[in-house]
């Protein structure tokens, strides 16, 4: 086993910063010690969006922020170690996710591309680095997401009881923890991503804090059953879904029929969307004692109002309440998905990803004598 202290970097679907953690790893325990969200630079954001949903690009483009956010991810770890007090001596590997530009498990010819130069993350900040997660379990057939549930089986998993692990970042993904059964876990469809891009148009705001605006409109239950009859919510598991399929040329199609509706409204709509979506998927895995929420959509206190009375059988807490910052979730299941890597242990679930076998995920960027 290749314990130590890892450091894990996320970005996610939303782009709201990168959030960097520290954590002591081993086969026995995973212990976060530090965190650190470094800003995402807007200009860059931009630059990423314009090519997430199918828009023209070049190679070039693509070449230049694949560099930069390289630059970006090495500039984040020193962040992280600059606050801890630590050097590159003190780390064992990070674990670093990428940029997701495009998800495409379903196509004729799968792939899925994570751009942010491991090779500079490593050069820049002299720690061995682990990235490229997702594909080696799609060579074997499977999804390439979500890779998570396994932490999350790893952590939060108990022998006797029903837990569902809610994930509300960009896109909402679940884990079934369920005893005596195979681990499932699968996106449910949008999580806050459609609500920030809504309020980014009409507030030039990057979210709607504390859903103060969705709270000022009323559910339009008839846009609402419109977007809840798009196939991908009908579609079962193993699935995984993203910015290139859930965006605002996906809302406009929405809205078409409904060119009088009020922005709040939309916005108010949103939120029951990412709301029931999720609570049709808990139900559909016959239920749970205990969902826990972990991601930005945990602080939206409307969506956590709206789950309460979704799942009224169910005790919705956050992450947080069982000793998990929600708010680091996804980076230390990256640092250790790195600690995986590293001691040739497989980091996929066959269950949830549908890949025909259980992997060692991604590529090691080595420092000499590390």
């Amino acid at each position: 086993m290749k314990s130590g202290r890892y450091i894990g970097v996320m970005s996610g679907t939303s782009m709201d910063g990168v959030d960097v953690i520290l954590a002591e790893i081993s086969d026995k325990a995973v212990t976060q010690q530090e965190s650190y969200s470094h800003p995402f630079p807007q200009e860059l954001k931009q630059k990423l969006l314009s090519i997430c949903q199918g828009q023209q690009t070049t190679l070039s483009i693509i070449g230049q922020l694949d560099y930069e956010l390289g630059t970006l991810f090495a500039e984040s770890v020193k962040g992280l170690l600059d606050k801890a007090g630590l050097t590159a001596n003190d780390i064992t590997a990070i674990g670093c996710h990428g940029q997701t530009v495009w998800h495409e498990p379903d196509g004729e010819k799968p792939f899925t591309m994570q751009i942010g130069d491991n090779n500079r993350v490593a050069a820049l900040t002299d720690i061995t680095t682990v990235g490229d997660f997702r594909r080696r379990d799609m060579a074997y057939g499977g999804q390439g997401a979500p890779l998570v549930p396994a932490f999350h089986m790893a952590v939060l998993g108990h022998p006797t009881e029903r837990r569902v692990i809610l994930n509300i970042g960009g896109i909402a993904n679940i884990s079934a923890l369920l005893p005596n059964s195979s681990v499932k876990g699968y996106d449910t469809g949008p999580g806050n991503m459609l609500m920030d891009a809504w309020t980014w148009r009409h507030k030039q705001l990057p979210y709607d804090k504390d859903a103060q605006w969705a709270d000022k409109g009323n559910v339009n239950e008839n846009l609402l059953q419109k977007m809840l009859s798009d196939p991908y919510f009908a579609r079962t598991a193993p699935k995984s879904t993203g910015r290139e399929y859930f965006n605002m040329a996906w809302l406009e199609k929405q809205l078409v029929d409904f060119p009088d509706v009020k922005p709040e409204d939309v916005q108010a709509t949103l939120a029951e969307l990412t709301a029931v979506s999720i609570a049709e998927q808990v139900l559909l895995n016959d239920g749970c004692e205990r969902l826990l929420v972990c991601g930005g959509g945990a602080r939206n206190p409307l969506i956590m109002r709206r789950l309460f009375a979704l799942l009224p059988d169910t005790e919705v807490a956050t992450t947080d309440k069982y000793g998990l910052s929600g708010d680091d979730m996804e980076a230390l299941a990256f640092a250790w998905l790195a600690f995986r890597t590293m001691s040739g242990l497989p980091g996929n679930l066959p269950s949830v990803t549908g890949a025909d076998r259980a992997t060692i995920l991604g590529a090691i960027y080595p420092i000499v004598g590390r």
